[in-house]
């Protein structure tokens, strides 16, 4: 299998890799994706463009901390390497948590109900995730366990691009896990593309809330979606993982396969989700109403100008009330008092 060129090309000089350029076309789609929801909001105009300038920088922050965290040892030997991102190792939980809330502060300053801001970049951040999945690929990272030779005979299916994909050893840190992976002479040997299994249900994701983002009830649905989604996938694929961040190493005496942070977090985070959304159904079934949140209270500035106008203001009753002219009641009294005579 022949490995992927990881530079996409070479500008004045410098080499412009794939991961990189992935990682951007997938945050430009997020950005044009979250204006379109912006508009079906009613949120103001630009809020979406004020909030990114905030959000993507934490995001960024957030997924390299997350990951030298978790390689610390080996970021210390080197801690310059620390700021080679283009070199991958960036964590998206870090990216997530850290992006929601640079999200969550945005919407504090601005007065805007968060968890509306966080539905509008959930659909777009699936997306980018599944196209920014295909920067693992040409970094040669994300990469699962090794396919056998006894899994390739079973399923032979196995043994072709995209569910398996070449890796390079001399590549990856030196550890227990990735050790395992590398064996052989060639330096290049099968394994799982767990990056692919993972691009195919991001964009899965992004499918549901998209199509589905109308029917939502609640601001925060999107989010809540996404994260049930999202970790149920990862609580499964990360245990195929070869080069996963491990809160506790494989070998530790009570913990022989060790415990990977992502997988702990996607069952921590399911499990939340499950419980939030039975209890809160259970709730508004008996309340017979929306909570968890309730549904903003549209102000007198926030209704539409539309509206506005259908709306006779204090001054202008007399405009929408048929009142009768000085002649006409003349006449209505003149006859009044005729049929009063009469009688």
């Amino acid at each position: 299998m022949t490995l992927p060129d990881r530079v996409a090309f070479t500008l004045f000089g410098k080499d412009i890799y794939w991961y990189g350029v992935l990682m951007a076309c997938g945050i430009i789609i997020a950005v044009l994706l979250a204006m379109l929801e912006e508009k079906r909001k009613k949120l103001k105009k630009d809020t979406v463009i004020d909030m990114c300038l905030v959000v993507i920088p934490c995001g960024v922050v957030g997924a390299r901390l997350y990951y030298v965290l978790f390689r610390l040892e080996h970021y210390l030997a080197n801690p310059i390497s620390i700021f080679y991102v283009w070199e991958g190792g960036l964590a998206i939980y870090g990216a997530v948590i850290a992006g929601l809330f640079g999200a969550f502060i945005f919407s504090l300053i601005r007065k805007v109900r968060f968890l509306k801001l966080a539905d509008c970049i959930m659909p777009g951040l699936a997306l980018a995730q599944a196209i920014g999945r295909w920067g693992n690929f040409f970094n040669q990272e994300a990469f699962g366990l090794p396919v056998t030779a006894e899994m390739a005979a079973r399923f032979l299916f196995m043994q072709y691009f995209p569910l398996a994909v070449g890796i390079e050893g001399t590549h990856y840190f030196e550890d227990a896990a990735c050790t395992a992976c590398m064996t052989g002479t060639s330096g290049i040997h099968l394994h799982m593309a767990t990056f692919f299994y993972e691009s195919v249900w991001c964009l899965l994701i992004f499918l549901v809330l998209w199509s589905f983002r109308k029917k939502f009830k609640h601001d925060g649905d999107a989010l809540v979606c996404y994260a049930g989604l999202y970790a149920f996938e990862r609580m499964f694929v990360e245990g195929l993982r070869g080069d996963s961040l491990y809160l506790i190493q494989p070998g530790a005496a009570a913990f022989a396969g060790g415990i990977r942070v992502s997988q702990l977090i996607s069952a921590a985070a399911l499990v939340t989700v499950i419980v939030f959304v039975v209890i809160r159904t259970v709730r508004e079934k008996k309340l017979n109403a929306l909570i968890w949140p309730k549904p903003e209270t549209v102000t007198e500035q926030e209704t539409p100008a539309a509206e506005q106008e259908a709306i006779p203001a204090e001054g202008d009753l007399a405009n929408t009330v048929d009142i009768p002219s000085d002649e006409e009641s003349a006449a209505y009294e003149e006859t009044a008092e005729t049929e009063q005579n009469e009688a």
